[in-house]
């Protein structure tokens, strides 16, 4: 009979755990931490690992494509307090990471943001890198573009990168977002194409007509609204509800698309997973759907001669899909997988709903 000595040699050894004191050892110290405290994401991440690399490379000062395989740096006891006071504030507070680091992005585009705006989070930004192909054809004859609900004035800076002959109105009802999207756009020195505009949806654009409009406006449902995650309730509520069926502002917005459209012009508006919702209360529009890496419900676009025309009228239809549908989406950075800017999810697959993305 083999003595206890020997059994124990025989026992399988278990992988060695990296100490708390090197880099992978403190990310996956935090991943553990973030599930058991049971944070929700959404808002750049989908879950607790890319969540737990965010917030450790942002404490110590890294890049977030830090993360080589073989990249395991010691860290140094300060650097591990400032990494853990971090994730502390995380669970602590049920803050966004975002609002933690004051840095969110969309795809290779960060964004600076606070607790005055919205996280960024959009399909739209996806189809910019494609300059909205095929819905326009020509992205130097768009000359006059509008960010509709604006808030950090990420759109409306990514449209004036895509359309470098356009002049950007990025507008929004909140003064203090303005404040925020001021800020980003002289980050990306953009002063001088895109003005920043206070104004409730179109009340104060009275005249102003333009080439495109852009809009991720708040279209959570009431119910929903009632059931956030603490998470999202730490977001401006003003920038998530859309009324009772999340429509309230959708329905606006479409109403008076035409007379802001320039002829041949078109209207590109994020709701989220909520197309059966859209197509029954505007039956008679020609909505087409772009397909974008959160499915084929979130985002439709239409030009304004299909707004204008007579319901059973002959209508032209527009192409239906985008040449990259399947592409990873616009997202904050994530050092793994990037997820879906106002969805939640991981790259390269549909992702599940976020509270912001689905509002049903």
């Amino acid at each position: 009979m083999p003595s206890v000595k020997a059994r124990r040699k025989q026992l399988p050894k278990s992988p060695p755990q990296p100490p708390a004191s090197r880099l992978r050892g403190l990310l996956r110290g935090t991943e553990r931490r973030l599930k058991a405290a049971r944070v929700s994401y959404g808002h750049g991440t989908t879950n607790a690992r890319d969540e737990a690399a965010w917030l450790v490379l942002h404490a110590l000062k890294l890049p977030l494509g830090a993360l080589a395989p073989d990249f395991d740096p010691e860290l140094t006891a300060a650097e591990v307090r400032r990494a853990d006071a971090l994730v502390d504030a995380r669970i602590r507070t049920r803050k966004p990471a975002a609002y933690l680091t004051g840095e969110a992005w969309l795809g290779e585009y960060a964004f600076h943001v606070d607790e005055r705006v919205i996280v960024p989070r959009s399909y739209i930004a996806e189809l910019l890198r494609d300059d909205l192909a095929p819905w326009v054809a020509a992205p130097a004859r768009v000359r006059s573009a509008l960010d509709l609900c604006t808030g950090s004035g990420c759109l409306a800076i990514l449209a004036a990168l895509s359309f470098s002959r356009a002049r950007v109105d990025a507008s929004d009802v909140s003064s203090d977002a303005l404040k925020v999207a001021r800020r980003n756009v002289g980050r990306y020195a953009l002063r001088e194409r895109v003005a920043v505009v206070k104004s409730d949806l179109y009340a104060g654009l009275e005249g102003r007509t333009y080439d495109l409009i852009l809009s991720n406006p708040p279209y959570v449902t009431a119910a929903v609204m009632r059931a956030l995650p603490l998470e999202y309730r730490r977001e401006p509520a003003l920038a998530l509800a859309g009324g009772r069926d999340g429509l309230d502002l959708v329905r606006r917005i479409v109403a008076q698309a035409p007379d802001h459209l320039n002829p041949g012009g078109v209207l590109v508006m994020e709701v989220g997973h909520a197309r059966a919702r859209v197509e029954k209360a505007f039956p008679h529009l020609p909505l087409v759907w772009a397909e974008t890496s959160g499915g084929d419900d979130c985002v439709f676009v239409i030009t304004r001669e299909a707004l204008r025309a007579q319901p059973r009228g002959p209508q032209a239809p527009l192409p239906a899909r985008s040449p990259r549908a399947s592409r990873e989406a616009a997202s904050p950075r994530s050092p793994a997988a990037r997820s879906p800017g106002r969805a939640s999810g991981a790259a390269a697959k549909r992702p599940r709903r976020s509270a912001r993305a689905s509002g049903d």
